[in-house]
């Protein structure tokens, strides 16, 4: 079909994210018919999948076995508002990635391959579907996060780790941003391996909430949990939990920004360094906000139509437009603007891959 198309190409996964980016207008291209594990070996850490495979199969055939995907993918359903099942493919081109990135890496940090169809039609490998047969140029961390614009992703081979024995979550209670993100930043430079750090101004207690997630062994996880919160002591009052439930419920959420989801307004993701989190909620001030990264990554609500971007001048990073009406999204643009280095970078790689500009035409701008 790639081959033979003669119009622009609207690439579509499960849905569930259909209007993140700029609109596109183009035929649809669905690859949630191409569906299914087709390798999964336990012992060697290693999963491959068709493009189309849903995101809850995935993750059901891998707790059978105390497995996981390692960078926690979430659930962004809520927060957009749409329907459908979110696919394996679909998360990979947008490199779609959990509260564990502090600790496990990026979606694409897993990938030990791809096949993917480009803008030709031609068909293509990248590394390899078992750990010790990644080889070559490293296409496949470059398709990651590309949002369906260099190919057509229709098969993904992934790193898996095991799923850990216990969690525990401390929560560090009444802190404001400044001094919820010096915390988390103390805790995730200690040797305890915090898994995640989030900060929730209006958390499920009362007043603002910090979170950090430790995971492992469960015989050697109670002398950590016990050993953070001794180190983090000076930052304020601190409870545990250890409810495994509760505890995968809370950072789903965190995942998926909960607190933004059900109110009204444009969401954006700025990805920025941490030290800089409180700063860039000083300038956008923006109607409710979640930290999450250490403070790498901020969610922010505001009011329909405005343009952060001009606020956040000086800081280094990047605001992306997540969630807003079609007109505000193609006028401000959902992706950052380019420098012209990086600007000529990216048009070099799309007229290599998809010189006739038919995937996902304007998505990324």
């Amino acid at each position: 079909m790639l081959k033979g198309a003669n119009a622009p190409l609207r690439i579509l996964g499960g849905g569930t994210c259909a209007a993140v980016g700029n609109p596109v207008a183009g035929r649809p291209l669905s690859v949630a018919g191409l569906a299914g594990i087709t390798l999964y070996e336990p012992g060697a850490l290693t999963l491959v999948a068709r493009a189309g495979t849903p995101l809850a199969e995935i993750e059901a055939t891998l707790a059978a076995e105390g497995q996981m995907l390692a960078f926690e993918p979430p659930d962004w359903r809520r927060l957009m508002g749409s329907g459908g099942a979110a696919t394996i493919g679909g998360t990979v081109a947008m490199n779609r990635s959990g509260p564990r990135r502090v600790a496990a890496g990026a979606a694409r940090d897993m990938l030990l391959g791809l096949r993917f169809v480009t803008g030709t039609g031609s068909i293509v490998k990248s590394g390899g579907r078992v750990m010790k047969n990644v080889t070559g140029y490293d296409l496949a961390r470059l398709v990651a996060g590309s949002h369906g614009t260099l190919g057509v992703i229709t098969e993904v081979a992934l790193k898996v780790l095991p799923r850990p024995e216990a969690a525990a979550t401390l929560v560090l209670h009444g802190l404001d941003d400044a001094r919820a993100v010096a915390a988390m930043t103390a805790a995730l430079a200690t040797p305890w391996e915090v898994s995640g750090a989030a900060h929730l101004p209006q958390g499920p207690w009362d007043g603002p909430a910090t979170l950090l997630r430790l995971e492992g062994r469960a015989a050697a996880l109670a002398g950590r949990r016990g050993k953070l919160a001794r180190h983090l002591a000076a930052h304020g009052e601190i409870t545990i939990l250890d409810d495994p439930d509760r505890i995968a419920a809370l950072w789903a959420d965190v995942a998926a920004a909960g607190p933004l989801a059900d109110r009204p307004g444009d969401v954006w993701r700025v990805i920025l360094r941490p030290t800089d989190a409180p700063a860039a909620l000083a300038a956008v001030r923006p109607a409710a906000h979640l930290i999450d990264w250490g403070g790498g990554l901020v969610w922010m609500l505001v009011t329909p139509g405005r343009d952060i971007r001009p606020a956040l001048a000086g800081l280094p990073g990047h605001a992306r437009l997540i969630r807003a009406a079609a007109e505000t999204r193609t006028r401000i643009g959902a992706f950052p603007p380019e420098s012209p280095d990086v600007a000529a970078l990216s048009a070099g790689l799309r007229a290599r891959f998809d010189p006739r500009g038919i995937l996902n035409p304007g998505l990324m701008g």
